[in-house]
């Protein structure tokens, strides 16, 4: 105990103070823009708040976007290199899109630039990444792009395409002591994105604990679960119930449905304002927030190793734990009234009846000042 009777976590917690701003530095890699697309969908709370400050104990973000962003050109890049030079913190950086290996260029070009230097050269995004990721208080990488490399990296590409964790190293820590912090998904859900900043934020600011982090630096809270355990076809799955064509209502495992073993959150939190989500709304999970997205689950609409397996055996055992219950339910589903009576339902109408209340002829209940007709 300190003194006044008070545990050093209120110590701790005593001694927070709110940050009034942070700025967010949004490094563009190999992307198609879509994350930042369901960032702008996200509700819970909505990017708008976080970029006025309307949400308690959290600082008010300046985000420093390519795409929306006032500035332009010299007034656009001033931020970071302020942040290099240290003037800036703390700040969060975040990347969205594949990290390409620029190294694979012998003399002049390069992959992706953001801005250029006093001398006019165009400055790459993996230069702007090694500046700013050693002062950054957390690196956030958006999208199944910046988490595993995504399409950008799959088999074939020219540009040697990889993850964010895979460029800085699965050593690397932040001035928070953090990992890289993945939120995958092509394209994520948004508010997955944005639960996990303001949660950050909490920590950044002194409020709150570090994220909870799996082994990959996936939120565990969003990606502890797999599809199917949320999917509300899993019940179907269970009885060996499975859809025949695209539509229906049952499991789609038997469509080559990888949802037993991809983690996400999609079929409970859906993807935009509790609304849609590809299984919820008749698509096949085909793997996008898995570290082996596109290679391992392509082609997409082919059944996965396994499947012929599991829909078999769940048929076999479903459909005799179905019958079963079906028989319970239509036991379940009837009055004892209505019901042939055995000897003890007998014994028991037999000692109501002979209450004053009751007429053993008719069976008519006689309320209490009342008299029946016959009487």
């Amino acid at each position: 105990m300190s003194a006044g009777g008070k545990t050093p976590e209120a110590d701790a917690a005593s001694e927070a103070t709110e940050l009034d701003s942070i700025d967010v530095f949004w490094l563009p890699g190999e992307a198609c823009d879509g994350c930042s697309i369901s960032t702008l969908g996200a509700t819970d709370p909505p990017i708008e708040d976080l970029l006025r400050g309307h949400v308690p104990h959290l600082p008010q973000i300046n985000l420093h976007h390519h795409e929306l962003a006032v500035e332009s050109g010299t007034a656009y890049v001033d931020g970071m290199r302020d942040a290099v030079a240290g003037e800036r913190d703390p700040y969060i950086v975040v990347v969205e899109g594949s990290v390409p290996n620029e190294r694979l260029i012998d003399g002049d070009g390069y992959w992706v630039s953001m801005g250029k230097d006093e001398q006019g050269d165009p400055v790459t995004t993996v230069d702007w990444l090694d500046r700013l990721a050693p002062g950054a208080a957390a690196v956030i990488a958006i999208g199944t792009c910046a988490t595993w490399g995504g399409v950008p990296a799959a088999q074939g590409n020219v540009t040697d395409a990889m993850g964010t964790m895979d460029y800085l190293g699965r050593d690397y820590r932040s001035e928070l002591d953090l990992p890289v912090i993945n939120v995958p998904g092509c394209a994520p859900v948004g508010d997955n994105f944005i639960e996990t900043v303001a949660h950050l934020l909490l920590h950044v600011g002194g409020f709150g604990p570090p994220p909870e982090l799996d082994e990959l630096g996936r939120p565990k809270w969003l990606f502890g679960e797999t599809v199917h355990r949320n999917c509300e076809r899993g019940s179907y799955y269970e009885e060996g119930d499975f859809a025949e064509e695209y539509g229906s209502e049952k499991c789609l495992v038997s469509k080559g449905c990888w949802g037993p073993t991809v983690k996400c959150n999609m079929p409970s939190r859906r993807n935009i304002a509790g609304v849609g989500g590809c299984m919820n709304m008749g698509g096949k999970c085909i793997g996008c927030t898995m570290p082996g997205f596109p290679d391992k689950f392509t082609p997409f609409f082919k059944k996965p190793p396994g499947s012929k397996v599991s829909t078999v055996s769940a048929s076999i055992l479903g459909g005799i734990m179905s019958r079963l219950r079906r028989k319970s339910m239509k036991n379940l589903d009837t009055s004892t009234r209505w019901e042939n009576p055995g000897i003890t339902e007998r014994m028991y109408q037999w000692q109501l009846k002979r209450g004053s209340n009751y007429d053993p002829d008719r069976g008519l209940e006689r309320r209490p000042g009342k008299r029946t007709s016959d009487d």
